[in-house]
């Protein structure tokens, strides 16, 4: 099970260390052999272990190399006649010498498959090295005979072995898998799986005496000579975790099967994009400008995608309902978005976006029409387990809080504030954000405010948003007229600090209202958030298009797992969402280096200085 994409394009996932040999050399013994010829009966644990992974593997479609799509489409024109697939190898490769085979062991294996099955489908199935043009094989040329067929695009092996009831390989790993996919197997080289009895070999070696049953010869594979490695954290794992891994990431990958082109995309954002929509079609192209990526779209027929509000502007442009709007996940980083800390969470919503209640977004149809599985619905519980737990938000900054005096004797409504200027208020709360101007606080003043009016014997404690109180974005309250509104302000340290002492929060969109309703606290909402309408807050402002009553669980299964993609730091490959919340509190736990730490300063002093840029001269900020 070694990874989606074959050779160079990525590191394997799983590795064999062996002290003797190697299981794909004959010549001399290995420690695969010696365990195959010293392995005994399977007890009940290992038999069930053994006919586990032959169901596992058959239902996932896991293959050594894991690039073709799981579930092809069926054939146009099926043929009746029974089928024979004959398996073609790259030139060179060393698993043929150590078969103690040569080039005309593939003309041998060719004619034998014709003669020995008359009126049956010849298939040469070629390598995915030879598909992808990196390596030659030995079929191609042969196999272009009258009544042959060329197997000459990438096909998922599980899918092929449904349709054929006899293979004939050389030494290709494919014969073992065909094996467990129950069909006879026919060997003109001397692979690992070969001389057991289980295949009709035509060579013979001497040293492999133990006669084995396929339930052995899977469990010796897979659970005593293979070792795993996960795919983010790069520790060993078991067979069971490395399935899961490679069909999650399998499955990311062939969901990305459309060319994509972005427009604007800052040069430090792109690694993470492009981990995230590299697919079957390739990685994705950046263009710097919105009038050139749109012709490239439309003559490659890719789809558009852009940053935030320069997504609408470049759908509209280009006519293109489709473009995607790309924007940072809830679980973001360790530090700021405007202090450029790299996001391991993106959306790509194709429809809208989620702080855009003027139209559904992605999200929102998830939330209005999906079904959750009960195991979906326990990986989301355990999930909001870990982030509530580990005090997880989207941020994550940790610094230490100075946590304001709070009485006991009255309410007490926590205010998250925002970017003032920010899309999430413009378009999810255009009321509060015209009542005041944005050298004042805009809508965080205007919120203020309406909550002082709505809990006039509350103490009510105010929490700028990190970006305003860090002097990069615009929404900063008078002091003054903070602490005429405000019985308390909190600056610095996590919002969650403050979740378990207070009665309430109320916000006009604020992710934090998202992050209260998961540790259960009452939210009142001002605005349209993306969590409000679905019977977990009380909501000022409505969105009629929401109708459908969803649980805490459901909320995180669709705004946590179905909606973002994650990628890890370090591997740059993309991840669940279970993971990217493991990473985030080792990124937050783990001690700041001098190298870290001046990277940081130089990052927040550049973020100033734009800022400034932009207030100065009007300037829109880019993505």
């Amino acid at each position: 099970l070694r990874s989606v994409r074959p050779g160079p394009d990525e590191p394997p996932q799983s590795l064999i260390l062996d002290r003797t040999g190697i299981y794909y050399d004959a010549r001399a013994s290995s420690d695969l052999e010696r365990l195959l010829n010293t392995k005994p009966a399977l007890d009940d644990v290992g038999a069930a272990e053994a006919a586990e992974a032959i169901r596992l593997l058959g239902a996932t479609r896991l293959s050594k190399y894991n690039d073709a799509p799981p579930f092809p489409p069926p054939s146009a024109a099926p043929d009746d006649r029974p089928a024979v697939m004959v398996i073609d190898q790259t030139r060179g490769d060393a698993s043929i010498a150590g078969a103690r085979a040569e080039a005309s062991t593939f003309s041998r294996m060719l004619t034998a498959a014709i003669s020995e099955n008359p009126g049956h489908r010849i298939i040469a199935k070629l390598h995915p090295e030879t598909l992808a043009g990196r390596k030659p094989g030995y079929l191609a040329d042969l196999a272009l005979r009258p009544g042959l067929e060329l197997q000459g695009e990438a096909t998922n092996p599980w899918s092929m072995f449904e349709t054929v009831r006899r293979v004939y390989t050389v030494s290709s790993q494919l014969g073992f898998e065909a094996l467990m996919a129950g069909c006879e197997v026919t060997c003109f080289g001397l692979p690992f799986y070969a001389g057991w009895g289980l295949t009709d070999d035509r060579q013979a070696i001497a040293r492999r005496a133990n006669r084995l049953s396929l339930d052995q010869l899977v469990h010796t594979v897979y659970f005593d000579h293979c070792r795993y490695l996960c795919a983010w954290t790069r520790k060993p794992i078991d067979f069971a975790t490395a399935v899961d891994q490679l069909v999650f990431r399998r499955d990311h990958y062939h969901g990305q099967g459309r060319k994509v082109v972005c427009a604007g995309i800052s040069a430090w954002k792109r690694p993470v994009v492009r981990a995230m929509l590299t697919g079957r079609a390739g990685p994705p192209d950046f263009v710097a400008s919105p009038a050139k990526a749109r012709h490239r779209a439309a003559t490659q027929g890719a789809t558009l995608a852009a940053w935030g509000r320069k997504a609408s502007r470049l759908a509209d442009a280009a006519a293109a309902p489709g473009t995607i709007t790309i924007e940072d996940g809830f679980l973001r980083s360790v530090g700021l978005g405007a202090g450029f800390t790299t996001p391991i969470s993106l959306v790509f919503d194709a429809s809208g976006i989620y702080y855009d209640p003027a139209r559904p977004s992605d999200l929102e149809t998830i939330l209005q029409t999906a079904r959750f599985s009960e195991p979906e619905l326990k990986r989301a519980r355990l999930l909001r387990d870990l982030i509530v737990k580990a005090r997880l938000t989207k941020y994550n900054l940790d610094e230490a809080p100075d946590l304001p005096e709070l009485p006991d004797d009255r309410p007490v409504v926590l205010v998250p504030g925002q970017v003032a200027d920010d899309e999430s208020i413009r378009l999810g709360a255009p009321g509060l954000s015209k009542l005041e101007p944005l050298a004042k606080g805009g809508a965080n003043l205007a919120l203020l405010k309406a909550v002082r009016a709505r809990n006039p014997d509350a103490f009510v404690v105010y929490k700028p948003h990190p970006d305003v109180e860090a002097g990069f974005r615009a929404g900063k309250i008078d002091p003054a007229t903070m602490a005429r509104l405000a019985d308390a302000v909190f600056t610095g340290g996590a919002i969650t600090d403050l979740f378990e002492r207070v009665t309430s929060l109320e916000t006009a969109t604020s992710l934090a209202g998202f992050e209260a309703i998961l540790r259960g606290l009452p939210v009142v909402t001002h605005g349209t958030p993306f969590y409000s309408g679905w019977g977990l807050s009380e909501d000022l402002a409505a969105c009629g298009r929401r109708t459908t009553n969803r649980s805490v669980d459901e909320l995180v299964a669709a705004c946590l797992m179905r909606y973002p993609h994650y990628v890890a730091p370090g591997t740059g490959r993309v991840c669940p969402a279970e993971i990217a919340a493991q990473l985030l509190i080792n990124a937050r736990e783990k001690p700041p280096t001098m190298a870290s730490m001046s990277q940081s300063l130089a990052k927040k002093t550049f973020a100033k200085i734009r800022y400034m840029t932009i207030n100065l001269f009007g300037i829109e900020s880019g993505p």
